[in-house]
């Protein structure tokens, strides 16, 4: 297949998955996944969960920062354009139309009762996100995530700690532990 060939199948693919994904970045992240890992074989798993990493702590949409990291990993710049197009042309032909017809859509009560059952749908496909990420990032890890991830979010939602001060205190904790095991594994 030639490169022309695949790029104008990146182009279609995150095309595609732009026009029919509901939900937004999160939602998407799965079904580029499934796409260029499982049906493509283009990336492999580990490279899309780093891949996903990049994207949700990049600032912008995350479906743009996860289609700009595929293509770029997969063609260099012009991967990152192609598939960039990609992703940004059907959310902007969907809303330039919605945008001329604001009026009728805001007022249909079917339009309203389809909206309502598209967040259902979003919310189990977030769910699903989040734990195929959980699968891939904490499954055969040391009981200490567990107690990581349990402590941060009770001391989030119970004590209403700032989110803030709990991230800056794992990073510091993380490179912290990273510089201990460096030098561990040094001696």
């Amino acid at each position: 297949m030639s490169k022309t060939h695949k790029l104008f199948k990146l182009f279609i693919n995150t095309l595609k998955l732009s026009a029919f994904t509901f939900g937004g970045g999160y939602v998407i992240l799965s079904l580029m996944e499934n796409t260029f890992v499982n049906k493509l074989g283009w990336i492999n798993k580990e490279e899309m969960l780093d891949m996903t990493a990049i994207a949700q702590s990049s600032p912008g949409a995350v479906a743009i920062n996860a289609s700009i990291s595929v293509g770029y990993k997969l063609f260099g710049i012009l991967g990152a354009v192609i598939s960039t197009l990609g992703t940004v042309i059907p959310p902007l032909v969907i809303i330039s139309l919605i945008s001329f017809f604001y009026e009728a859509f805001i007022s249909n009560k079917y339009i309203a009762l389809v909206l309502k059952g598209m967040q259902a749908g979003v919310a189990a496909l977030i769910m699903s996100v989040v734990i195929d990420m959980i699968k891939e990032v904490i499954v055969g890890k040391s009981f200490l995530i567990y107690v990581i991830a349990l402590s941060s979010f009770a001391l989030n939602v119970f004590l209403n700690v700032n989110i803030i001060y709990i991230i800056l205190t794992l990073i510091i904790t993380g490179l912290l532990y990273s510089f201990i095991e460096r030098r561990n594994h040094a001696s």
